[in-house]
């Protein structure tokens, strides 16, 4: 396993980050593991290195908080790993149960250090930006959580840029904790954010974490050309049929397929590799249902991709209109 600074901070960060989505209950979405099954998953990530976990207090409403802390109490020790949790999707059906207001901050970070069993966590992310809630209330309430003891580091999910920079802005302008992270939807099929976030992050030394880096599986293989999906996320998964619907996207697809059989490795390592040459990115939030998804994702720390190799990847790509805010 590599390690790498998240952003300009001093933490270190395995080069592949466990996202825990796929563990909680499969009440929540069929597809989603449930604890018995999902704990192997964080055990064997362990194994190989992975220091680095991402969940959010939305996924399986709180049960997958509750699965990856009873697991890394079991498995690990809390000073040997890097713990990420988001704010900001409803919780509840009150009006107050969601969003970034300083009452549901307060409220939500207190209910994932219950879940998760831990006085702070490493990292605390906005799950996605609250045009609803004044931008100093949401900055001023995160460090305030700082102070407190109950957050280490501050970061970010899917935005535009411009939202992004004037929250690096107020901080500055305010003297609060800065994001030192963003988490955005950036793969091979969706490539939008080149055009201003990740210059921004680079520009600013923020790390940047990207969700969905095989496309919910559309890269590894899981909705082939012209079928319907070859496993249960890919029939069942209605985010991933609404975000990879471009007659591109199988383009991309079928070069990362063919290049994979060249290779003779995965297209899964083959997808992932290339995200781990982009300038800026520091780790990638991979979901593994299957344990091969796990020993992909670590072996594509071990493939070495040409310019030519890049270019080939990254030809057929087609502009898309903006995916993954809401």
């Amino acid at each position: 396993m590599d390690y790498t600074r998240l952003g300009k901070t001093g933490l270190k960060v395995s080069r592949i980050c466990l996202g825990c989505m796929t563990y909680g209950t499969p009440s929540w979405r069929e597809w989603v593991l449930d604890e018995e099954a999902g704990r192997p998953f964080i055990r064997r990530a362990l194994e190989l290195g992975i220091n680095f976990f991402d969940t959010a207090d939305m996924y399986s409403l709180g049960a997958s908080e509750e699965v990856l802390g009873r697991a890394l109490k079991d498995f690990a020790r809390r000073e040997e790993v890097v713990i990420a949790t988001k704010v900001y999707f409803p919780m509840g059906d009150a009006p107050n149960c969601k969003g970034l207001s300083r009452k549901h901050i307060f409220d939500a970070i207190d209910g994932s250090l219950r879940r998760l069993g831990v006085d702070h966590v490493d990292l605390y992310q906005i799950h996605r930006f609250d045009r609803e809630t004044p931008l100093e209330e949401t900055l001023e309430a995160l460090h305030d959580l700082v102070r407190a003891g109950k957050v280490r580091y501050l970061g970010a999910s899917s935005m535009h840029a411009w939202q992004f920079a004037r929250c690096l802005y107020l901080a500055d302008l305010h003297g609060w904790t800065r994001f030192v992270s963003m988490q955005n939807h950036y793969n091979l099929v969706y490539r939008e954010e080149e055009r201003e976030m990740l210059p921004l992050c680079r520009e600013e030394g923020v790390g940047v974490i990207p969700w969905s880096p095989l496309a919910r599986g559309f890269l590894a293989g899981n909705r082939p050309r012209g079928e319907e999906g070859v496993t249960r996320r890919g029939r069942s998964d209605g985010i991933a049929q609404q975000l990879y619907t471009e007659p591109g996207d199988h383009d991309v697809a079928d070069r990362v397929a063919a290049l994979a059989e060249r290779r003779g490795v995965r297209p899964a390592q083959i997808a992932l590799a290339w995200l781990l040459h982009q300038p800026g990115v520091t780790a990638p939030i991979i979901g593994a249902s299957k344990m091969e998804h796990l020993e992909d994702a670590v072996a594509a720390l071990g493939v070495p991709l040409s310019p030519e190799e890049l270019l080939e990847l990254e030809e057929p790509y087609r502009p898309h209109r903006v995916l993954g805010h809401d």
